[in-house]
């Protein structure tokens, strides 16, 4: 389970990190761009601290307050959700 949930995360940030990235490049060559909703989305099911560092990285979506406090709020959210897991495995 741990595994298979390790796995989960690892590639959900990655996805969002690409995805958040491409958004950027998107805006800069003025193309069609990825909805707010795909992008909040990814990381409300797992890419949370994978968007976090591209906003930041990239200097993306950081003065858009859903994405300057919504991020870390996911992130925190999924943090606590994955110790409440762990623990619960182990009990």
């Amino acid at each position: 389970m741990d595994r298979i949930l390790v796995l989960y995360l690892f590639w959900m940030n990655i996805l969002t990190f690409i995805v958040f990235w491409l958004d950027k490049w998107k805006a800069v060559h003025g193309k069609w761009r990825i909805r707010v909703s795909v992008l909040l989305g990814l990381s409300f099911f797992g890419g949370a601290l994978g968007g976090l560092c591209a906003m930041y990285l990239f200097r993306h979506k950081t003065q858009k307050v859903c994405f300057k406090i919504g991020l870390p709020v996911m992130l925190i959210a999924q943090i606590i959700l994955l110790i409440y897991i762990k623990a619960a495995v182990i009990v």
